[in-house]
C-alpha cells in the first residue's frame, strides 16, 4: 500500500520540517496513488507550514499500536507518562469503532503525528470513510490530532462548551507542549472546528452500529464526554475515568465524585479509561478512582477544618494514595490545590 505526503516546514530555509500525511490517497500501488493525486489537487494550508516540493506517494508508514478490545473496538493504550521528545506525547488513550458503513475515531493525540498514525491504523483494518472524529474533553493529549480526520471529510463532535474552552487555552497548551516534546513532533498540529456540539445527548449511527454520546456535569474538566458503543457495551470514558495513572483534577471535585458514582452503577461491559487499561471490568474498574477521590475530599475537608494553609495542606492531603498511583508527585498536589480551593469557598 501506498499514501500521499509532502514535506512541510516551518522555514524553507531553516526547518525543521517533517513529512505530513495527506489523508485519503492511499492506493495498492505508487501508480493509483500519483494518479489520485492528479486526479484532485490536495490542501496543503495545513497550520502555515510552507511545502517543500510536491506530494509523492511513498509505501505506508507506521500505525499507532491498537488493541482489539471487543468486536470492531480498537483502542491504543497511550504510556502513563508526561509528554517528552522521547513519546512525541503518546500519553492517552484513542481509538475507533468500524461499524458497517463508516468509522469513527475517539479521541486523537496530542499531535497531529498521532492522528496520521491512527489514521493508518484504521487503513490497516478497513476502506470504509472515517464519518466522525469524537473529542472527549479539551485536553491537549485527547483533541490535537483530530485535524487529520478533519481533512479526510469527517465531522468533528464534542461538548458545547469544549470550542470555547479550546479558545480559552489553546495557546498556552501549545506552547507548553513545544517545550515538552520540540517543535518538530508538533510540526502540523493545529485546534479543529466542531462541526456538532453535544448539549446532553446524541446518537451516531455507524450503519447497524449506534454510539450513544453523552454529557456530563463538571467534573474531571467543564467539557467531559462518553461514547457507549451500544453494540458491545464498551464505553469510552475519557479522562473521567484513570488507570494507574493519577487521576488530574480540572474541573470539580463535588461534581467528579457524583459523576463518578452514576458510572459506577451504568451497566457496561468495560471501559476505555483515558489512561491506563485499555479496558477495565466494570464496576470493579471504578474502585481505585472512588477511592482516591474520597480520600482527597477527606483531607481536604480535613485540613480545612484545622485551619492548615493551602503551601502545607497540598504536601498531606491524600498523601496516602500515593503507592497506588503513577506521576503521583506531578498531579496529586495539584489536584490538593484545586479541591482545596473548591471546597473553601463551599
Amino acid at each position: 500500500m501506498f499514501e500521499a505526503i509532502v514535506t512541510l516546514c516551518v522555514s524553507l530555509e531553516a526547518g525543521p520540517c517533517r513529512d505530513h500525511l495527506l489523508p485519503g490517497f492511499e492506493a495498492a500501488s505508487q501508480a493509483a496513488c500519483l494518479r489520485q493525486l492528479q486526479d484532485r489537487a490536495p490542501d496543503l494550508g495545513i497550520a502555515g507550514l510552507l511545502p517543500r516540493g510536491a506530494p509523492e506517494c511513498a509505501p505506508v508508514g507506521p500505525p499507532l499500536e491498537m488493541t482489539e478490545v471487543a468486536a470492531g473496538v480498537f483502542v491504543h493504550r497511550g504510556a502513563i507518562a508526561e509528554p517528552d521528545a522521547t513519546n512525541r506525547g503518546d500519553v492517552s488513550n484513542l481509538g475507533f469503532v468500524v461499524g458497517e458503513t463508516s468509522v469513527a475515531v475517539i479521541d486523537s493525540g496530542t499531535a497531529r503525528w498521532m492522528g496520521e498514525g491512527t489514521w493508518r491504523a484504521v487503513r490497516a483494518v478497513t476502506d470504509k470513510p472515517v464519518s466522525h472524529i469524537i473529542l472527549t474533553h479539551m485536553h491537549p493529549d485527547h483533541v490535537f490530532g483530530a485535524s487529520v480526520f478533519v481533512e479526510a471529510g469527517a465531522l468533528a463532535v464534542g461538548h458545547a462548551d469544549l470550542p470555547r474552552a479550546l479558545i480559552n487555552r489553546q495557546a498556552n497548551y501549545l506552547e507548553s507542549l513545544g517545550r515538552l516534546m520540540g517543535a518538530e513532533a508538533l510540526l502540523g498540529t493545529e485546534v479543529t472546528t466542531l462541526d456538532q456540539f453535544v448539549e446532553t445527548g446524541a446518537e451516531i449511527d455507524l450503519g447497524g452500529r449506534v454510539l450513544r454520546l453523552e454529557t456530563w456535569p463538571t467534573s474531571h474538566t467543564g467539557t467531559d464526554l462518553t461514547v457507549l458503543d451500544q453494540g458491545t457495551g464498551v464505553l469510552f470514558a475519557g479522562d473521567l475515568v484513570f488507570d494507574q495513572h493519577t487521576p488530574a483534577l480540572d474541573g470539580s471535585l463535588l461534581g467528579w465524585r457524583a459523576v463518578m458514582a452514576e458510572l459506577a452503577q451504568r451497566e457496561v461491559t468495560g471501559v476505555v479509561p483515558g489512561h491506563g487499561g485499555p479496558l477495565l471490568d466494570w464496576p470493579v474498574g471504578a474502585a481505585d478512582m472512588l477511592r482516591y477521590l474520597a480520600v482527597l475530599e477527606r483531607d481536604t475537608r480535613q485540613a480545612l477544618d484545622e485551619g492548615a494553609r493551602l503551601g502545607d495542606a497540598v504536601e498531606v492531603i491524600a498523601a496516602e494514595e500515593e503507592d497506588h498511583w503513577q506521576l503521583f508527585e506531578a498531579y496529586n498536589p495539584r489536584n490538593a490545590t484545586v479541591a482545596f480551593t473548591e471546597l473553601e469557598w463551599e
